[in-house]
């Protein structure tokens, strides 16, 4: 195969190059969905079509805060979703953080029965699975989470999102 042949066309293979971290939680008595809907519109995402990605971020990239989309943009992201009906507690989140030896980083999302501290646990375990398997260490690891009782004769969602941008 030809040298040239072998260069990724960078205009087919987008690298993101800042970051934001949302998060949001509703509650609706109609519907799973549309509490989905409305924790979507709490975190800044709802106007949005989104793509979910896995969880790595590039070298160089930026936490950023957070940004106001165009409606309707296509817009990846690594999103944690939890959903649950009446009596329940629920969370969602992610834990992000980079490599000590300054080549990008890391998100981990997850979602369980139960609360915050529980989730936070499961995250730091998944974070340190990630870096074990790749044979890095990270720096400080960060969390962004989300966690509801649902009342009674409703519907609640959590979600928590590393929004990626250009």
């Amino acid at each position: 195969m030809p040298k040239s042949a072998q260069k990724v066309d960078s205009s087919l293979t987008p690298i993101p190059t800042r970051f934001f971290v949302t998060s949001g939680r509703a509650i609706n008595k109609t519907s799973e969905l549309n509490a989905f809907d409305l924790a979507l519109l709490k975190a800044g995402i709802g106007e949005q079509n989104l793509v979910s990605v896995s969880s790595v971020l590039p070298d160089g990239i930026r936490q950023v805060d957070r940004q106001s989309l165009s409606m309707g943009a296509i817009t990846h992201c690594v999103l944690a979703r939890h959903q649950g009906g009446e009596g329940e507690v629920i969370s969602a989140g992610i834990a992000y953080g980079f490599r000590t030896d300054g080549h990008g980083g890391y998100v981990a999302e997850g979602h369980i029965h139960g609360t915050q501290k529980a989730l936070k646990e499961f995250l730091r375990w998944r974070m340190q699975e990630i870096a074990h398997f790749r044979g890095v260490e990270l720096r400080k690891i960060f969390y962004r989470t989300e966690e509801l009782s649902i009342p009674m004769d409703h519907y609640g969602v959590c979600i928590a999102a590393c929004v990626f941008l250009r």
